[in-house]
């Protein structure tokens, strides 16, 4: 590749790289429909021209912030899969539904993402980027008894959909009166029972002392 080339694709990469993580800053603090384009143009320190270039409508870098957000969420995600397996996918996801209500990305992922994305666009970016890790997850389950054996696919998209109406529950949870820690709870009581041989003819006592032993 000519120098040349090379330092303009460079330059191109790092103004495109300028004007996501501005849009990021402004969408995480101040949401997506009260964010304006010369803002993000200032924040950047780039030309209108610019922005319009790569991004076309404000629609565009709302997608490319929301992909960014979601490939952060899941590399973390995946590496402790990778380590601990179903163990850790569930010590994942009792962190995340913890920390949801501070994350910086909250609004951006459960707020604005449904509202400019789309609903049924929201859920297939959401599964494109789990769906695969989860299914992981629930082999090394199955394998290790930890999980009734199953078809994973089908339980890895009813776990995504459980893990999103979770962290909508957290995002909401005022108006819902539902508190963080009852979600986590809840969602915790669900994975639970996919071993229903480890509960079955317990006391509700004996299953909470299971929970705990699991979880």
């Amino acid at each position: 590749m000519p120098k040349s080339k090379g330092i303009r694709t460079a330059q191109a990469e790092a103004t495109r790289s300028a004007l996501i993580e501005a849009a990021h800053r402004l969408f995480g603090q101040q949401g997506f429909y009260a964010t304006s384009t010369t803002e993000i143009v200032k924040a950047a320190s780039v030309t209108r021209g610019a922005l319009q270039h790569y991004f076309p409508t404000k629609e565009d870098l709302f997608r490319a912030v929301f992909e960014q957000s979601g490939r952060a969420m899941v590399s973390a995600t995946a590496e402790r899969i990778a380590a601990e397996g179903w163990e850790g996918l569930i010590a994942d996801l009792r962190d995340f539904i913890g920390k949801i209500a501070t994350l910086d990305t909250q609004r951006i992922s459960f707020i604005d993402g449904p509202a400019v994305l789309g609903w049924t666009e929201w859920r297939r970016l959401q599964a494109d980027y789990a769906l695969r890790m989860v299914e992981m997850a629930i082999g090394d389950g199955i394998a290790k008894g930890l999980i009734s054996p199953q078809p994973p696919r089908a339980l890895a998209h009813l776990i995504l959909s459980i893990v999103e109406e979770a962290a909508l529950m957290v995002v909401n949870g005022p108006d819902l009166k539902v508190e963080p820690k009852d979600v986590e709870v809840a969602v915790m009581s669900l994975l639970s029972s996919l071993n229903p041989q480890r509960c079955a003819g317990s006391s509700r006592a004996e299953r909470k002392s299971l929970l705990r032993q699991e979880f």
